[in-house]
């Protein structure tokens, strides 16, 4: 079970991301978790939303450039050691993250990190197989 993650390029100069945010906030686009890297040229906005197929359409309407990205979501207690289990879990499945970041929800006491890993369906299945409550897309807006 992935959720789409949606990363939008954009030129690393002043007001390019104040102009996405604008565009989703017109809209009434909730953005869930968000991730910026950057490079001298260009930065990726890697955004979790809860309805991707939505924003994707907007922001190619309104000239970004964007894609969609399967990626995993899952349910962590928000305590000392809780990502080090998961890490060690999916390193021993053999997988690799090739990048990952982190918010948190309305619930207390859980964190919810987003995975790219090399192989997501793997990955799913090991940390499904270890009892690890993966978010699917219909439940990123109650969390």
């Amino acid at each position: 079970m992935t959720v789409n993650q949606i990363s939008v390029f954009l030129e690393n100069k002043p007001g390019t991301l104040l102009g996405l945010t604008e565009t989703l906030a017109a809209h009434n686009i909730n953005m869930r978790a968000l991730s910026l890297a950057d490079t001298a040229d260009f930065g990726i906005a890697r955004i979790i939303i809860d309805n991707a197929d939505n924003a994707v359409t907007l922001l190619r309407e309104n000239n970004y450039i964007v894609k969609a990205t399967p990626v995993l979501a899952f349910e962590i207690a928000d305590e000392a050691g809780s990502l080090h289990k998961i890490l060690a879990l999916l390193e021993k499945s053999g997988q690799n993250i090739e990048y990952m970041y982190g918010f948190t929800g309305l619930k207390t006491n859980r964190a919810y990190m987003i995975v790219r890993a090399t192989d997501a369906m793997a990955a799913e299945k090991a940390l499904a197989d270890a009892g690890i409550h993966l978010i699917s897309q219909n439940e990123l807006g109650n969390i």
